[in-house]
């Protein structure tokens, strides 16, 4: 079964937005827990706009599913990484005043860092993950490398689910039997919701883990968080 990691950078957001420690990022990271989640996924950025350095710190002691960190691999992060050990470290090419991860790695320019960087995680014991887009290029690159896993960008397929999902679905269906056939394992992340998370996952036989975190802290608002941690589970069935 597909494992879904839930990202709990929104929870940070609206507790910066008051300050103080409402609501507690940590103790809605083991309520996902105790509701089905099966991973808590944080990107912990310079600015700390969100994630700061502390919550990866006292989450590292919470979370006793799987913890994932994502972020671009500066000096700072690869340090947090080194004290921390996280089961798995996802990198994502983004600069520091990104809103968000829009894009994947170019994994055959970068091939010298990556391939360092899978080197130096594996040494610790941590699975590495390289957020991709779905050319098959970026996927042999990130092969080549000694990546784990891919994570597959997934805006483009949220995008146009409602337009036409089966045009939508295709560039995901062969990327990850491209990398399935490598030996690389499959996650994916960006804008996957309710309404589209079904067909991405039916599509997908070889669909290690989800990432969500935007979309299920909204349907949260609604459905109340335990309800939708459960929801987001059963269409992973």
């Amino acid at each position: 079964m597909t494992r879904l990691s839930v990202n709990v950078n929104k929870i940070a957001t609206l507790r910066n937005a008051r300050g103080g420690d409402v609501p507690n990022v940590v103790q809605v990271a083991m309520d996902c827990e105790r509701f089905g989640a099966d991973g808590i996924t944080v990107h912990p950025r310079p600015d700390e706009r969100h994630i700061t350095t502390k919550d990866v710190y006292d989450l590292k002691e919470a979370v006793r599913t799987e913890f994932n960190i994502e972020g671009y691999p500066d000096d700072r992060f690869i340090k947090l990484i080194e004290e921390i050990r996280p089961e798995q470290v996802t990198l994502v090419p983004d600069p520091p005043g990104v809103l968000t991860s829009n894009a994947g790695w170019n994994t055959k320019a970068n091939i010298e860092l990556l391939s360092d960087l899978a080197s130096h995680f594996r040494t610790l014991g941590i699975r590495s993950a390289v957020f991709v887009d779905t050319q098959a290029e970026s996927i042999e690159y990130a092969a080549q490398s000694g990546m784990d896993r891919i994570e597959l960008y997934t805006g483009p397929y949220a995008e146009g689910y409602h337009k036409n999902r089966e045009d939508a679905i295709a560039p995901y269906v062969h990327a990850s039997a491209l990398a399935h056939s490598l030996g690389l394992g499959v996650n994916a992340g960006h804008d996957l919701s309710l309404e589209n998370l079904r067909f991405f996952k039916e599509q997908l036989p070889h669909l290690d883990e989800v990432s969500i975190g935007h979309a299920l802290i909204a349907d949260a608002l609604y459905l109340g968080l335990e309800n939708t941690v459960q929801r987001y589970k059963y269409l992973l069935r």
